[in-house]
């Protein structure tokens, strides 16, 4: 493990990604060097990283390594000093990503891989400008990004091979899973996925098919239970009895054909529409009472359970443990100390 995991990284952002990102690392034991130019940045990653460490106790009982340091600087350059790897996590703007992917390659040694955290644009577009492209390409992380293991890994046409396997290796390390997107597209695969039920989502609401209530509630009881288990290719396929795609796509296929979505068509946002669709999400949240920590408890319980039968995305979180179990044992191997027990807080339950 040791020989995966960076010393130290240098993360240009802290906002929710950029945050969420520092908590990973640190509670992972690598040092984090955080350029984040809003006056609340720290602060804000703090919080997160308090979140993450609530929901790693509920996570999981392996002794986590000693915490990494976390350390603010003040500009690019010294963010990107003496690390193994650059994570810019900006605001989703090509100008300013650009700027700040150039001026870290120039100040970065030739050899460090620099990752965007982009959720749309193409590494190419980020290349641009960048000092030894080669060793850039895009790491994309999803919310909470301390819980939720996907990366999705894109090349730009500039990407060296032997980046893009190193970046993989860094991110299994600190538990997370790395998709490869086989060519470069606006979004990648998982948000693909998502704004096309997001498209139909607002659809209905704009239509007075179903309220923001109706739709969620669509979703959150029936096939979003089964999305952690199985993606949407498979569903199909177990539809017919788990036989071959082939076979799957001759007995659903036509349904294709039927006017059941408006999937590529985008509402207009009229004032009237944004207020409707406002109005209910407000009454929604406000009834609901949902907050982060009820989401962090949800995913961690799904987790979990997921865990237990090394199954999906359970099976990152029990090869990540896995790797800590590993790495303590080398570690007390070659120490002449006295065995030191862990410290653990015991959760309530």
């Amino acid at each position: 493990m040791s020989g995966k995991l960076p010393r130290a990284v240098g993360l240009l952002g802290g906002g929710v990604i950029g945050g969420g990102w520092a908590a990973r690392f640190l509670l992972n034991g690598v040092d984090v060097r955080l350029y984040g130019p809003s006056a609340i940045a720290v602060e804000r990653v703090q919080k997160m990283l308090c979140a993450a460490r609530r929901a790693y106790r509920q996570l999981t009982q392996v002794t986590l390594p000693a915490e990494g340091a976390l350390t603010v600087v003040h500009s690019v350059a010294d963010a990107v000093h003496g690390v193994d790897l650059v994570q810019e996590s900006a605001p989703e703007r090509l100008d300013l990503k650009r700027e700040l992917l150039a001026t870290a390659s120039r100040a970065a040694a030739s050899e460090i891989l620099i990752c965007s955290s982009t959720s749309s644009i193409r590494p190419s577009l980020l290349q641009d400008g960048a000092n030894h492209p080669e060793r850039l390409l895009v790491a994309h992380p999803f919310n909470p990004v301390y819980l939720l293991p996907l990366v999705e890994l894109c090349a730009g046409r500039h990407t060296a091979p032997e980046a893009l396997a190193r970046a993989a290796e860094i991110y299994r390390a600190i538990g997370m899973h790395p998709l490869v997107v086989r060519n470069e597209v606006d979004g990648f695969i998982a948000n693909r996925l998502q704004e096309a039920l997001w498209r139909e989502a607002l659809w209905l609401v704009h239509d007075d098919l179903a309220t923001v209530q109706e739709v969620d509630d669509a979703v959150c009881y029936s096939f979003g239970l089964r999305r952690p288990i199985m993606g949407p290719l498979l569903t199909y396929r177990m539809a017919c009895g788990g036989t071959g795609m082939r076979e799957a796509m001759e007995r659903l296929g036509p349904y294709l054909k039927w006017p059941l979505s408006r999937l590529t068509d985008v509402p207009k946002l009229t004032d009237a529409f944004l207020d409707k669709l406002a109005g209910q999400a407000d009454a929604q949240a406000k009834a609901s009472k949902f907050t982060e920590q009820t989401r962090d408890d949800c995913l961690v319980a799904l987790l979990q359970g997921l865990r237990s039968q090394r199954h999906g995305a359970g099976e990152a979180v029990a090869s990540w443990e896995q790797r800590l179990r590993d790495n303590a044992l080398q570690l007390a191997a070659g120490d002449s100390n006295p065995l030191r027990s862990p410290t653990l807080q015991m959760p309530s339950d």
